[in-house]
Protein backbone atom coordinates (compact mmCIF):
# COMPACT_ATOMS: atom_id res chain seq x y z
CA UNK A 1 0.00 0.00 0.00
CA UNK A 2 1.59 3.38 -0.87
CA UNK A 3 2.00 5.85 1.61
CA UNK A 4 -1.33 8.16 0.11
CA UNK A 5 -3.46 4.88 0.78
CA UNK A 6 -1.71 4.08 3.91
CA UNK A 7 -2.34 7.68 5.14
CA UNK A 8 -6.19 7.56 3.44
CA UNK A 9 -6.77 3.83 5.47
CA UNK A 10 -6.01 5.75 8.63
CA UNK A 11 -8.03 8.72 8.01
CA UNK A 12 -11.29 6.52 6.47
CA UNK A 13 -10.87 4.90 10.53
CA UNK A 14 -10.60 7.45 12.18
CA UNK A 15 -14.03 9.21 10.63
CA UNK A 16 -15.33 5.98 10.61
CA UNK A 17 -14.75 5.89 14.11
CA UNK A 18 -16.36 9.46 15.19
CA UNK A 19 -19.87 8.49 12.81
CA UNK A 20 -20.24 4.89 14.24
CA UNK A 21 -19.92 6.72 18.05
CA UNK A 22 -22.63 10.01 16.87
CA UNK A 23 -25.00 7.19 15.58
CA UNK A 24 -24.89 5.01 18.41
CA UNK A 25 -25.33 8.01 20.62
CA UNK A 26 -28.25 9.40 18.80
CA UNK A 27 -29.42 5.51 19.17
CA UNK A 28 -28.53 5.02 22.91
CA UNK A 29 -30.51 8.49 23.59
CA UNK A 30 -33.76 7.24 21.67
CA UNK A 31 -33.48 4.61 23.96
CA UNK A 32 -33.56 6.69 27.14
CA UNK A 33 -30.15 4.99 28.34
CA UNK A 34 -28.65 8.66 27.84
CA UNK A 35 -30.24 12.18 29.38
CA UNK A 36 -29.80 15.24 28.29
CA UNK A 37 -28.94 16.74 25.10
CA UNK A 38 -26.08 16.09 22.52
CA UNK A 39 -24.89 17.48 19.19
CA UNK A 40 -23.48 15.40 16.49
CA UNK A 41 -21.18 15.76 13.69
CA UNK A 42 -22.35 13.33 11.02
CA UNK A 43 -21.26 14.09 7.75
CA UNK A 44 -18.89 16.75 9.18
CA UNK A 45 -15.61 14.13 10.36
CA UNK A 46 -13.77 14.93 7.61
CA UNK A 47 -13.24 18.68 8.70
CA UNK A 48 -12.09 17.32 12.39
CA UNK A 49 -9.47 14.25 11.08
CA UNK A 50 -7.75 15.90 8.20
CA UNK A 51 -7.26 18.82 10.58
CA UNK A 52 -6.38 17.44 13.62
CA UNK A 53 -4.31 14.87 11.63
CA UNK A 54 -1.89 17.70 10.49
CA UNK A 55 -1.28 18.96 14.08
CA UNK A 56 1.65 18.41 16.61
CA UNK A 57 0.03 16.48 19.29
CA UNK A 58 2.73 17.09 21.48
CA UNK A 59 2.69 20.86 21.89
CA UNK A 60 -0.12 22.19 19.56
CA UNK A 61 -3.49 23.19 21.73
CA UNK A 62 -7.02 22.27 20.14
CA UNK A 63 -9.93 24.37 21.50
CA UNK A 64 -13.78 22.65 20.00
CA UNK A 65 -17.17 23.88 20.58
CA UNK A 66 -20.66 22.60 21.49
CA UNK A 67 -20.36 19.82 18.33
CA UNK A 68 -17.08 18.25 19.52
CA UNK A 69 -17.43 15.13 20.04
CA UNK A 70 -15.22 14.54 16.25
CA UNK A 71 -12.80 16.87 17.36
CA UNK A 72 -11.98 14.79 20.66
CA UNK A 73 -12.03 11.89 19.34
CA UNK A 74 -9.86 13.09 15.80
CA UNK A 75 -7.24 14.20 18.78
CA UNK A 76 -6.98 10.85 21.43
CA UNK A 77 -9.88 8.08 20.03
CA UNK A 78 -10.70 8.01 23.71
CA UNK A 79 -14.51 6.63 23.14
CA UNK A 80 -14.97 4.95 26.68
CA UNK A 81 -13.50 8.10 28.34
CA UNK A 82 -15.76 10.21 26.13
CA UNK A 83 -18.84 7.81 26.42
CA UNK A 84 -18.26 7.80 30.03
CA UNK A 85 -18.41 11.71 30.48
CA UNK A 86 -21.83 12.04 28.49
CA UNK A 87 -23.27 9.83 30.77
CA UNK A 88 -22.71 11.09 33.36
CA UNK A 89 -19.99 8.94 35.00
CA UNK A 90 -17.25 8.49 37.07
CA UNK A 91 -14.84 7.23 34.25
CA UNK A 92 -15.43 10.09 32.36
CA UNK A 93 -12.64 12.49 30.97
CA UNK A 94 -14.06 14.83 33.32
CA UNK A 95 -15.72 12.52 35.82
CA UNK A 96 -18.77 12.29 34.28
CA UNK A 97 -19.60 16.63 35.42
CA UNK A 98 -18.87 17.83 32.12
CA UNK A 99 -21.22 16.37 29.64
CA UNK A 100 -21.08 16.17 26.01
CA UNK A 101 -19.95 19.69 25.44
CA UNK A 102 -17.73 20.45 28.10
CA UNK A 103 -14.61 18.27 27.40
CA UNK A 104 -10.69 18.53 28.75
CA UNK A 105 -8.37 15.98 28.20
CA UNK A 106 -4.23 17.01 27.52
CA UNK A 107 -4.27 19.87 25.11
CA UNK A 108 -8.03 19.39 24.59
CA UNK A 109 -10.56 21.89 25.70
CA UNK A 110 -14.07 22.53 25.09
CA UNK A 111 -17.50 24.33 26.09
CA UNK A 112 -21.15 25.18 24.98
CA UNK A 113 -20.61 28.98 24.85
CA UNK A 114 -21.28 29.77 20.96
CA UNK A 115 -18.16 31.23 20.10
CA UNK A 116 -17.06 31.42 23.64
CA UNK A 117 -13.42 29.40 23.08
CA UNK A 118 -11.94 31.74 20.27
CA UNK A 119 -11.26 34.23 22.64
CA UNK A 120 -10.00 31.40 25.42
CA UNK A 121 -7.74 29.93 22.31
CA UNK A 122 -6.31 33.35 21.36
CA UNK A 123 -4.87 33.90 24.68
CA UNK A 124 -3.34 30.67 24.62
CA UNK A 125 -1.99 31.86 21.72
CA UNK A 126 -0.39 34.59 23.36
CA UNK A 127 0.57 32.02 26.14
CA UNK A 128 2.46 30.25 23.75
CA UNK A 129 4.00 33.01 21.96
CA UNK A 130 5.20 34.36 25.43
CA UNK A 131 6.53 31.06 25.97
CA UNK A 132 8.20 30.60 22.81
CA UNK A 133 7.06 27.07 22.26
CA UNK A 134 6.57 27.29 18.80
CA UNK A 135 2.73 25.72 19.64
CA UNK A 136 0.07 27.46 18.42
CA UNK A 137 -3.71 27.15 19.32
CA UNK A 138 -6.49 25.78 16.72
CA UNK A 139 -9.86 26.46 17.30
CA UNK A 140 -12.82 25.09 15.81
CA UNK A 141 -16.03 27.30 15.31
CA UNK A 142 -19.27 26.73 13.07
CA UNK A 143 -20.86 29.67 10.99
CA UNK A 144 -23.68 29.82 13.45
CA UNK A 145 -20.89 31.48 15.73
CA UNK A 146 -19.97 33.87 13.14
CA UNK A 147 -22.74 36.41 14.44
CA UNK A 148 -20.56 36.75 18.09
CA UNK A 149 -18.94 39.87 18.54
CA UNK A 150 -16.20 38.01 20.34
CA UNK A 151 -14.72 36.44 17.21
CA UNK A 152 -14.06 39.51 15.69
CA UNK A 153 -12.51 40.66 18.72
CA UNK A 154 -10.53 37.97 19.17
CA UNK A 155 -9.46 38.10 15.29
CA UNK A 156 -8.42 41.74 15.46
CA UNK A 157 -5.97 41.22 18.80
CA UNK A 158 -4.60 37.98 16.73
CA UNK A 159 -3.75 40.01 14.03
CA UNK A 160 -2.46 43.17 16.45
CA UNK A 161 -0.58 41.33 18.37
CA UNK A 162 1.03 38.53 15.82
CA UNK A 163 -0.79 35.48 17.54
CA UNK A 164 0.12 32.16 16.28
CA UNK A 165 -3.25 30.51 16.15
CA UNK A 166 -5.63 28.61 13.23
CA UNK A 167 -9.03 29.79 13.12
CA UNK A 168 -10.89 27.24 11.72
CA UNK A 169 -14.73 28.05 10.39
CA UNK A 170 -16.47 24.88 9.44
CA UNK A 171 -19.18 26.18 7.41
CA UNK A 172 -22.30 23.44 7.62
CA UNK A 173 -24.94 26.10 6.46
CA UNK A 174 -26.91 26.15 9.36
CA UNK A 175 -27.77 27.24 12.88
CA UNK A 176 -29.68 25.03 14.65
CA UNK A 177 -32.35 25.38 12.49
CA UNK A 178 -31.77 28.58 10.28
CA UNK A 179 -29.89 28.47 6.90
CA UNK A 180 -26.87 30.70 6.95
CA UNK A 181 -28.37 32.66 4.24
CA UNK A 182 -30.95 34.05 6.50
CA UNK A 183 -28.49 35.34 9.03
CA UNK A 184 -25.22 36.11 7.37
CA UNK A 185 -25.00 39.28 4.53
CA UNK A 186 -21.86 39.02 2.29
CA UNK A 187 -19.27 36.19 2.51
CA UNK A 188 -18.64 35.03 5.95
CA UNK A 189 -15.54 33.49 4.79
CA UNK A 190 -14.37 36.89 3.81
CA UNK A 191 -14.19 38.19 7.21
CA UNK A 192 -10.82 37.54 8.32
CA UNK A 193 -9.21 39.93 5.26
CA UNK A 194 -10.89 42.87 7.58
CA UNK A 195 -8.11 42.16 9.68
CA UNK A 196 -5.04 41.81 7.57
CA UNK A 197 -5.37 37.64 8.10
CA UNK A 198 -4.49 35.55 5.65
CA UNK A 199 -7.19 33.12 4.73
CA UNK A 200 -8.23 29.88 2.63
CA UNK A 201 -11.34 27.45 1.92
CA UNK A 202 -11.88 24.50 0.72
CA UNK A 203 -15.15 22.52 -0.21
CA UNK A 204 -15.12 19.53 2.07
CA UNK A 205 -14.98 15.70 -0.02
CA UNK A 206 -11.50 14.76 0.10
CA UNK A 207 -10.74 14.23 3.20
CA UNK A 208 -6.78 13.87 2.26
CA UNK A 209 -7.10 17.45 0.48
CA UNK A 210 -8.19 18.93 4.00
CA UNK A 211 -5.20 17.60 5.34
CA UNK A 212 -2.97 19.27 2.60
CA UNK A 213 -4.29 22.06 3.22
CA UNK A 214 -4.40 22.29 6.91
CA UNK A 215 -0.55 21.03 6.97
CA UNK A 216 -0.05 24.81 4.95
CA UNK A 217 -2.03 26.51 7.49
CA UNK A 218 -0.25 24.99 9.79
CA UNK A 219 3.33 25.54 8.60
CA UNK A 220 1.89 29.23 8.05
CA UNK A 221 1.01 30.28 11.13
CA UNK A 222 3.73 28.46 12.96
CA UNK A 223 6.69 29.60 10.67
CA UNK A 224 5.66 33.25 10.55
CA UNK A 225 3.80 33.11 14.15
CA UNK A 226 0.57 34.74 12.89
CA UNK A 227 -3.18 33.71 12.72
CA UNK A 228 -4.51 32.21 8.98
CA UNK A 229 -8.65 31.48 8.93
CA UNK A 230 -9.40 28.45 7.63
CA UNK A 231 -12.78 27.92 5.84
CA UNK A 232 -14.32 24.11 5.64
CA UNK A 233 -17.21 24.30 3.53
CA UNK A 234 -19.32 21.21 5.32
CA UNK A 235 -23.05 19.65 5.76
CA UNK A 236 -23.81 18.22 8.74
CA UNK A 237 -26.31 15.27 7.61
CA UNK A 238 -27.88 14.49 10.89
CA UNK A 239 -30.35 16.66 12.98
CA UNK A 240 -28.77 19.92 15.46
CA UNK A 241 -29.82 17.58 18.59
CA UNK A 242 -31.51 14.55 19.17
CA UNK A 243 -34.49 15.20 16.23
CA UNK A 244 -34.72 18.61 15.37
CA UNK A 245 -34.82 18.35 12.17
CA UNK A 246 -36.93 20.39 9.66
CA UNK A 247 -34.89 20.10 6.33
CA UNK A 248 -36.66 18.78 2.77
CA UNK A 249 -35.33 15.11 2.20
CA UNK A 250 -33.99 16.02 -0.98
CA UNK A 251 -31.85 18.31 0.22
CA UNK A 252 -30.45 16.48 2.58
CA UNK A 253 -29.76 13.46 -0.62
CA UNK A 254 -28.29 15.73 -2.52
CA UNK A 255 -25.69 15.99 0.31
CA UNK A 256 -25.50 12.48 1.44
CA UNK A 257 -24.59 11.59 -2.19
CA UNK A 258 -21.11 14.18 -1.12
CA UNK A 259 -20.38 12.42 1.99
CA UNK A 260 -16.78 12.13 2.54
CA UNK A 261 -16.66 9.38 4.65
CA UNK A 262 -18.39 7.69 1.62
CA UNK A 263 -16.20 9.15 -0.52
CA UNK A 264 -13.04 8.12 1.06
CA UNK A 265 -14.18 4.58 1.12
CA UNK A 266 -15.20 4.46 -2.62
CA UNK A 267 -11.33 5.63 -3.37
CA UNK A 268 -10.02 2.72 -0.51
CA UNK A 269 -12.24 0.13 -2.66
CA UNK A 270 -11.12 1.55 -5.86
CA UNK A 271 -7.53 0.85 -4.86
CA UNK A 272 -8.58 -3.11 -4.09
CA UNK A 273 -8.50 -2.11 -0.15
CA UNK A 274 -11.16 -3.44 1.46
CA UNK A 275 -12.66 -1.60 4.17
CA UNK A 276 -14.35 -4.37 5.74
CA UNK A 277 -11.77 -5.47 8.11
CA UNK A 278 -11.23 -1.35 9.34
CA UNK A 279 -15.53 -1.23 10.11
CA UNK A 280 -15.73 -4.45 11.39
CA UNK A 281 -12.91 -3.65 13.72
CA UNK A 282 -14.47 -0.27 15.18
CA UNK A 283 -17.87 -1.57 15.01
CA UNK A 284 -16.45 -4.21 17.61
CA UNK A 285 -14.23 -1.79 19.39
CA UNK A 286 -17.93 0.13 19.65
CA UNK A 287 -19.84 -2.68 21.00
CA UNK A 288 -17.70 -3.35 24.04
CA UNK A 289 -17.05 0.14 25.25
CA UNK A 290 -20.51 0.82 24.89
CA UNK A 291 -20.95 -2.23 26.90
CA UNK A 292 -18.65 -1.43 29.74
CA UNK A 293 -20.08 1.65 30.59
CA UNK A 294 -23.69 1.02 30.11
CA UNK A 295 -23.15 -1.32 33.27
CA UNK A 296 -20.15 0.84 35.02
CA UNK A 297 -21.12 3.66 37.53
Amino acid sequence: MGDELELLANLYRKMFKIRCFEESLLELFSQGKLMGTTHTCIGQEACSVGVIQALDMTRDIIFSNHRGHGHFLAYCEDMEGLLNEIGGKNAGVCGGIGGSQHLHKNNFYSNGILGGTVAVATGIALAEKIKKSNAISVVFFGDGAMGEGIIYEAMNIAALWNLPILFVLEHNQYAQTTPSTMQHSGNIAERAASFSIKSNELEVADVIEVYRVAINAIDYVRSYGVPFFLTLHTYRLAPHSKGDDFRQEEELEKYRIKDPLGLARKKLLSSNIDTTGIENHVRSELHEVIQRTLHST
